[in-house]
């Protein structure tokens, strides 16, 4: 059985059905790449996969590590081992990078051991600096309130530090490369492949070839008209990059006639 099995998923939002059939399987160890033009339904995946509340499932399911996550709140999931990377990070005034950080990290060990006391202060300390390192961030930013007044860059790599300090079962990016210089780029996506390896799957939600020249995925998937229509190597966004998403219409005409 796959980590994240998506069958049928069918999703709406206020009252518009976006997703219309979707199916997926992502195993840890796999990096897994989305693409498709705007609309067809991306981020609602992202979202839905999360347990946004303004996304409604009006079929399907979603199974993560054998459980059906329908109805889990976004915490619930989140302890059970899912992780989303946000297009868009919010910033939080008054909360600290450190002080959100381990918040996070003893709610997931607690979820295991309810008789967890928390990471000790020294021990996550050097388990952060360890984190930050690899990233190349600056030890300030341990300091800084979460997101406030940080640049795309620096908000998407502490995205990338969450996952890093989280140690997800399957992460998803949504759109991580929107906004995106090429050296912030690529250093988030040096941070993704440090952590890439078998205890973790990746779902790369991407408009764009580029930032797969960094992340390597093992399977691309096209997506249009609410289902993932195409797939296939690391070699689709190549064609995709060079070709644009007519063939796909035209190939899946019938199919997208009747969505």
């Amino acid at each position: 059985m796959s980590d994240l099995s998506i069958k049928n998923l069918h999703v709406s939002i206020d009252g518009k059905e976006i997703l219309k059939g979707l199916n997926l399987e992502i195993n840890k160890g796999e990096v897994h790449a989305i693409m498709g033009p705007n609309g067809t339904g991306k981020s609602t995946l992202a979202y839905t996969l999360m347990g946004h509340p303004s996304y409604d499932v009006t079929e399907g399911e979603i199974v993560f590590q054998g459980q059906n996550i329908n109805e889990l709140e976004a915490d619930e999931r989140s302890r059970l081992g899912m992780f989303l990377a946000f297009q868009y990070p919010v910033a939080i005034p008054g909360v600290t990078v450190a002080n959100f950080l381990r918040t996070a990290l003893n709610a997931h060990r607690r979820a295991k051991n309810p008789e967890d006391k928390g990471i000790p202060i020294p021990e996550f300390r050097k388990l952060l600096k360890t984190r930050m390192d690899a990233l190349q961030m600056d030890p300030a930013f341990a300091s800084r309130y979460l997101n406030d007044g940080f640049s795309g860059g620096e908000k998407k790599r502490v995205e990338i530090l969450q996952m890093a300090v989280l140690k997800p079962a399957v992460a998803v990016l949504d759109e991580t490369d929107s906004g995106l210089d090429i050296d912030a780029l690529r250093i988030v996506s040096e941070g993704v492949n440090a952590l890439r390896g078998p205890d973790l799957g990746v779902l790369v939600i991407t408009h764009y070839q580029r930032i797969l020249n960094y992340i390597k995925p093992d399977v691309v998937h096209i997506m249009m008209g609410g289902r993932i229509l195409e797939s296939g190597g690391s070699e689709l966004a190549l064609h995709l990059e060079e070709n644009g998403y007519d063939w796909v219409r035209e190939k899946y005409a019938a199919v997208l006639a009747e969505l």
